[in-house]
């Protein structure tokens, strides 16, 4: 597979955050850092950072970010006006602002901070050889992030309300690879404020 691309889901508005999650204090920096230096480090093109609530100042967090990074040509920013219909309108907002070359689509979720690199890879691997879909596992719970081929790209424009890709994945029964892994990292989301890895 050629053209992989990572998406970060950060549009959301946080309500049981409290609010502003995505720009809540972390680790010297923002919550959305450790999710977009995951995505960097992905054997991707580019980047596309979807943001919805407190977009403008979402987005320049992942335009400071990226910079730091060294990243600052790799990203993209799309903006979904839709945020509060939940997570599929991120999702179709970030596949609508993908380079019509994307192969296949790694999907980081912005309030998931601590996601191997190594794991990643792993994923990008498994589109590379043709799966149509591949997921990390650890102790037998699917975390993320999910890469997502092209030939699934429809079936998730299609989705509505606050579901991401689960019920396409589930549906794939045997053809999802999953990767397993012992970091707990693709596990560790955060909700509220105590959810915040040290």
């Amino acid at each position: 597979m050629s053209k992989l691309y990572a998406l970060v889901l950060a549009a959301g508005l946080g309500a049981r955050f409290g609010g502003r999650k995505m720009l809540s204090p972390w680790r010297g920096g923002v919550l959305l850092d450790g999710a977009l230096a995951a995505a960097f480090n992905a054997p991707v093109e580019g980047v596309v950072v979807v943001v919805g609530a407190d977009g403008d100042e979402v987005a320049e967090a992942a335009r400071a970010r990226a910079m730091a990074l060294g990243h600052a040509d790799r990203l993209t920013i799309a903006r979904n006006a839709d945020y509060a219909q939940g997570l599929a309108s991120s999702l179709k907002t970030g596949l609508a602002g993908l380079p019509d070359d994307a192969a296949g689509v790694l999907v980081f979720l912005g309030d998931m901070p601590l996601v191997p690199p190594a794991v990643a890879a792993q994923l990008a691997a498994a589109l590379s050889s043709g799966a149509p879909a591949a997921a990390p596992v650890r102790r037998g719970r699917r975390g993320h992030p999910v890469a997502l081929s092209r030939s699934l790209f429809a079936l998730l424009a299609s989705l509505a309300g606050d579901q991401g890709a689960r019920g396409v994945l589930d549906a794939l029964g045997q053809a999802l690879v999953l990767v397993v892994t012992n970091d707990d990292g693709v596990l560790i989301d955060v909700d509220r404020p105590e959810d915040r890895p040290a």
